[in-house]
């Protein structure tokens, strides 16, 4: 089955304190959206989803750093929903989708292919990494403490068969979808988790930017 990669790119840079785009910014001398994309580069198609407004400025970015590899861009929508839904439909039915953050630039081949190994049809497969910290859930003045064992953080990508995910897709937003694991649940999907990387961070602040840097050293 085809294996496809969407990744998905819309931030605006405003926790980088940066006019760029954080998908724009270096990392190790290369965009880091471009590092996301080579991590996928033995996949027979990537989408790729941008604003509109950003589609020229990424273009003289890959001609000035000599990008080459094959994608097809498409315009996102207004929220990440959205713009999941747009590049779904330039997906065929008969793929298995990986969709990815673009700002996680470190996710490594192995995680890749041990997600995509377990995507089944009726299944979506998702990475993710213990919580570490205490956790408390304040309410007010008031505060609980909340058990931390079978708490995990989630990761991308999640894999998909893509005629289920783009079934599930055909529903009305809602804000209770914070991934696309939860879009797939309230359709009758089935998720999986396997244990991800913690160092497939995702890039939202100059913190996140410089711990990346050295993960590539």
């Amino acid at each position: 089955m085809k294996k496809v990669a969407l990744i998905v790119a819309g931030g605006k840079g405003e926790r980088m304190n940066s006019s760029i785009p954080k998908q724009f910014l270096l990392l190790n001398n290369l965009p880091i959206l471009m590092q996301t994309i080579k991590q996928f580069s033995h996949f027979e198609e990537i989408v790729l989803v941008l604003p509109n407004s950003q589609f020229e400025y990424w273009n003289e970015l890959c001609a000035s750093h000599n990008f080459t590899q094959k994608h097809i861009q498409v315009s996102g929508g207004k929220s990440r929903f959205y713009s999941v839904k747009n590049g779904l439909e330039k997906i065929d039915n008969n793929s298995i989708v990986a969709i990815h953050d673009g700002v996680r630039p470190l996710v490594s081949a192995n995680l890749i292919s041990n997600i995509i190994t377990k995507t089944k049809n009726g299944i979506g497969v998702i990475p993710v990494v213990p919580v570490k910290d205490s956790i408390r859930k304040v309410k007010g003045e008031n505060s609980t403490q909340i058990d931390r064992s079978n708490l995990y953080k989630v990761q991308t990508p999640q894999c998909f068969l893509s005629a289920d995910i783009k079934e599930a897709y055909t529903q009305e937003f809602s804000e209770f979808f914070t991934d696309d694991a939860s879009v797939f649940e309230s359709n009758a999907g089935k998720i999986t988790t396997i244990i991800g990387e913690e160092k497939n961070l995702k890039i939202t602040t100059e913190e996140d930017l410089k711990i990346a840097e050295i993960f590539m050293q």
